[in-house]
């Protein structure tokens, strides 16, 4: 019997050390130490906003925003609040009778504007905030509102009546064309796109930021998912959370693909407070 127990429990370690051989994700903080997920869950917890950056079409992404979730609802409960990127804001009152029951899946498949991987990768969120009727706040400006910044800057906004205009930032958001990633898209693309490229990013930044701190109560924690471009460097999202709430604690995730994820490459040092770093040949969802 005792022979047998070893040969199981050698059976084990064998196969425990050859599952982490392939590791699907390493985390690590924004120095590029290696950090344990429920570190993380406990000092994301000691926040006022989480902005989870992530790759849209990655799986791992996706699998720990519910498992992040899941573990923040843990320690905070009602007092949980999430909100997404990947609804707009004038989907908010369809998204609301989806919550509370009142239409089905099929309904809000076509009422709202859902992005195409809704079913596999938000949909579980939606759920878990409907199942356990937590808010989910639509954070994004409708797309045709940044379409128009990107042709006519913001001030194309101006002739919008009052209740399309209470979808998005209050106008005209502050704007600094010097925040680094604002700059670098102004450099790479002014040749083809024109100096409002950057602006028109910069609004989805700001009625997201608006969003969040709108609907964020006290003792409360915001969850956010977002492109990682949206919050990568504190930027984006953060930059406006810090410019009308510099009060609020706001802790940031990104997601970061490399052939090596054994370390953290140099040029995803610091870009977020905790860094999912997944093999660049990870299955993709779409």
């Amino acid at each position: 019997m005792k022979k047998i127990t070893t040969f199981i429990l050698l059976q084990f370690i064998i196969m425990a050390t050859f599952a982490q051989s392939k590791p699907a994700y390493i985390l690590y903080n924004s120095k590029g130490k290696k950090v344990k997920y429920k570190r993380m869950i406990k000092k994301l917890a000691k926040s006022d906003v989480v902005l989870f950056g992530e790759s849209h079409n990655n799986p791992i992404s996706h699998w720990l925003e519910l498992q992040v979730t899941k573990d923040l609802y843990a320690k905070k409960g009602k007092r949980l609040i999430l909100g997404a990127e990947m609804i707009e804001q004038d989907n908010q009152d369809v998204l609301d009778q989806y919550l509370a029951g009142e239409i089905d899946q099929k309904a809000l498949d076509s009422l709202a504007r859902l992005w195409p991987n809704h079913k596999t990768d938000y949909k579980p969120l939606v759920d878990f905030a409907k199942d356990n009727k937590l808010k989910f706040i639509a954070a994004n400006v409708p797309r045709r509102y940044a379409k128009m910044v990107f042709k006519g800057g913001f001030e194309a906004l101006d002739s919008l009546p009052a209740n399309e205009k209470a979808w998005i930032a209050p106008l005209p958001p502050a704007y600094d064309p010097e925040v680094p990633s604002y700059k670098a898209m102004l450099t790479m693309m002014e040749m083809h796109m024109g100096p409002n490229f950057p602006k028109a990013q910069a609004i989805k930044d700001a009625t997201m930021a608006h969003f969040i701190m709108e609907n964020l109560s006290k003792r409360a924690l915001f969850l956010h998912y977002n492109g990682s471009y949206h919050s990568n460097d504190h930027e984006g999202i953060g930059w406006y959370l810090n410019h009308h709430r510099p009060d609020l604690k706001v802790m940031t995730i990104t997601t970061v693909s490399q052939k090596d994820i054994s370390k953290v490459l140099e040029e995803n040092l610091g870009s977020a407070d905790y860094i999912i770093c997944v093999p660049e040949d990870m299955t993709t969802t779409y």
